[in-house]
C-alpha cells in the first residue's frame, strides 16, 4: 500500500459502501491521510470507520455536500442506480465537479448509462471495479480496472495507488466494468479447470499437491492455480470473494453476452457449480470452493 499524502485537492473524500471490501479500502485511504468522510444505512458500521478517523455523516446529502470524491463500493447495479439517480440521491445534491469513482461489480452498459447521467449534472462517473479480494483490499495491492475520461482518471492515480498496486485504464465510461467481467469469466472458468484437474489427479491415484506444483512449472501456472489451488488442498474457505456474490457477477457476464450474441459456452459449468455450491449452503464461502464442485455437479450430482 502506498503512504502517500492525498493531494488536498482531491479532499475531503467521501464513501458509500463500508462492507468487506469497502472498510479495508477506506482504512488504507485513512492510513493514507485521508480527510474521509463515510455514510452508511447501519450507524454501526459507519461508527467502527469513524474509530478509525472518519467523520461521520447522517444523510447521502450531507456526504455528498462535503466531499470533493466520492467512492462508492455497494453490491450491486441496482443499489448504485438508487444511490445515483433517487429523489434524494448523489445526483440530485452533487455540487459541480464531483468526481464518483464506484469500485462496485456492475452491468457495463446501465454503467455507461449512469455515466452520461451524472455528466447532465456536471458530475463525473469513474468505473473502476477492483480484482483481488478481501486480502488485496486490506494490503492495499488490489488491480483496478478503470473506465472514465483519461484527465480525470490521473487526477484520481493519488486515490488509486493506496487502495491498489495495478491500475489499468481500459478506456471510456464502462470500459473497466467489461475488464472486469472479463475477469470473472477467466477465473471461474479456471477454477473449473483446477478442480477438473485436480480431481482428475486423485481419481488416477497420483497427489494433486505434486500435480499443482509440477503444473506452477509450466505453461498451465497461473494466479488462480498458485492462490486458490493452495486454499483447495488447505480447505481454506474463508472468504475473500463470496460465492454468493460471485454468482451476480456471473450474471453479468451472461448477460452482456446475450446483449452482444455471443456464445459463452465456457461459463455454463461455472453456474452450475455455483448452483450446486449454494444448494450445499456454501453462499458465505470463498469463490475458490466452487472446484470441490464442478466434476460432481456436472457429471454425478452429488456434494463433495
Amino acid at each position: 500500500m502506498s503512504t502517500a499524502m492525498i493531494p488536498p485537492e482531491l479532499q475531503p473524500i467521501g464513501a458509500i459502501g463500508l462492507g468487506i471490501m469497502g472498510a479495508p479500502m477506506n482504512r488504507n485511504l485513512l492510513a493514507a491521510g485521508a480527510d474521509l468522510r463515510v455514510w452508511a444505512r447501519n450507524p454501526d458500521v459507519a461508527r467502527a470507520l469513524a474509530a478509525d478517523g472518519a467523520g461521520v455523516c447522517a444523510s447521502v446529502a450531507e456526504l455528498v455536500r462535503q466531499v470533493r470524491v466520492l467512492v462508492l463500493n455497494v453490491s450491486d447495479t441496482p443499489d448504485v442506480e438508487a444511490l445515483m439517480l433517487g429523489d434524494d440521491g448523489i445526483l440530485a445534491h452533487a455540487p459541480s465537479g464531483l468526481m464518483v469513482v464506484d469500485h462496485s461489480t456492475i452491468d457495463p452498459m446501465r454503467t455507461r448509462a449512469l455515466a452520461q447521467a451524472a455528466a447532465r449534472h456536471d458530475v463525473t462517473f469513474v468505473d473502476a471495479p477492483v480484482s483481488g479480494g478481501e486480502p488485496g483490499a486490506r494490503s492495499g495491492t488490489l488491480s483496478l480496472m478503470v473506465g472514465g475520461p483519461e484527465e480525470v482518471v490521473n487526477r484520481l492515480r493519488p486515490i488509486f495507488d493506496v487502495v491498489g498496486s495495478t491500475l489499468t485504464h481500459v478506456g471510456a465510461s464502462g470500459a473497466g466494468q467489461i475488464a472486469k467481467a472479463c475477469n470473472q469469466l477467466v477465473v471461474g472458468e479456471t477454477l473449473v479447470a483446477v478442480g477438473e484437474a485436480f480431481a482428475l489427479a486423485e481419481q488416477s491415484g497420483v497427489d494433486p499437491a505434486r500435480v499443482r506444483a509440477a503444473l506452477l512449472g509450466g505453461f498451465a501456472g497461473s494466479r488462480i492455480l498458485e492462490v486458490h489451488g493452495q486454499r483447495l488442498l488447505d480447505g481454506d474457505f474463508e472468504p475473500g470473494f463470496q460465492v454468493e456474490l460471485y454468482r451476480k457477477d456471473l450474471g453479468i457476464v451472461a448477460g452482456l453476452g446475450r446483449d452482444l450474441g455471443l456464445v459463452t459456452e465456457g461459463i455454463e459449468p461455472v453456474r452450475a457449480a455455483v448452483d450446486a455450491a449454494l444448494e450445499a449452503g456454501q453462499a458465505r464461502h470463498d469463490v475458490s470452493i466452487l472446484a470441490r464442485f464442478c466434476v460432481r455437479a456436472r457429471d454425478r450430482g452429488d456434494e463433495p
